[in-house]
């Protein structure tokens, strides 16, 4: 079956559509203790299960990629979905949440961008209740729990805290090692344990820029027709 999302969001909506990242998907998500939060992903994809789930975590710790992988999935069961990630469109104006509850699934992501302004915070209750209403899905992200964002408006934060709440955790060293390891596998790279801990050692520590990392890597060992070894790596990288 396709991965293709179903883009039937009002015209407003089309206009501002964010493009998902191709491999944001709940299989390149290298869970470590986090197999609840993929659980649910999967079923509010699906449309079972709980008709709401808020995702928090530290930068980096991958609630983007899950809220873009909840939308590939809905895709795959040919349900509508929608990523907005609020740090991009809240100068936008809450005028763009108009229309969503018409979809299956809504996955807004960057919560905390909006906190403290008023009429976003009106206009995501009124969304909150449109979505409920109309028996859909809701996605939300932050960088900290409920309890922690200091939401003004007491509705608002009433309605965060009704549904399932998960953290999502970042990923250790050892995590970060295993899952370069696992991504470069998937992309056909032979990357053995010393490497991945040479790059691990210099590069940045978020997991999305070590992909980023690996991915650059990729392209260049393609073109160069070798293999990624240490002192490939040093020659392309400078280190």
């Amino acid at each position: 079956m396709s991965d293709k999302v179903n883009n039937s969001q009002p015209p407003r909506q089309l206009a501002l559509s964010v493009g998902l990242r191709d491999d944001a998907t709940l299989e390149n998500f290298f869970s470590h203790h986090n197999d609840l939060a993929v659980q649910a992903i999967e079923g509010i994809a699906e449309g079972v299960g709980e008709s709401f789930v808020y995702l928090w975590g530290e930068s980096g710790a991958g609630c983007s990629h899950l809220l873009q992988a909840g939308c590939h999935q809905a895709g795959r069961y040919q349900r509508s979905a929608f990523y907005l990630p609020l740090g991009q469109f809240k100068a936008q104006g809450p005028e763009i949440l108009d229309g969503l509850e018409s979809l299956d699934l809504v996955c807004i992501d960057q919560l905390e961008q909006i906190v403290g302004m008023p009429e976003w915070e009106e206009a995501l209750f009124h969304l909150f209740n449109r979505i409920r209403d109309a028996g859909h899905y809701l996605l939300i992200a932050a960088d900290a729990a409920p309890r922690q964002l200091e939401i003004a408006l007491p509705d608002l934060d009433s309605r965060l805290r009704w549904g399932v709440v998960l953290r999502i955790q970042a990923l250790d060293d050892d995590g970060k090692l295993a899952a370069l390891r696992a991504r470069a596998y998937d992309r056909g790279i032979d990357l053995s344990e010393e490497v991945a801990q040479f790059i691990l050692n210099r590069s940045p520590r978020q997991t999305g820029e070590l992909f980023l990392l690996l991915d650059h890597l990729d392209q260049a060992s393609l073109s160069a027709k070798r293999k990624v070894t240490i002192p490939f790596v040093k020659q392309l990288l400078g280190w």
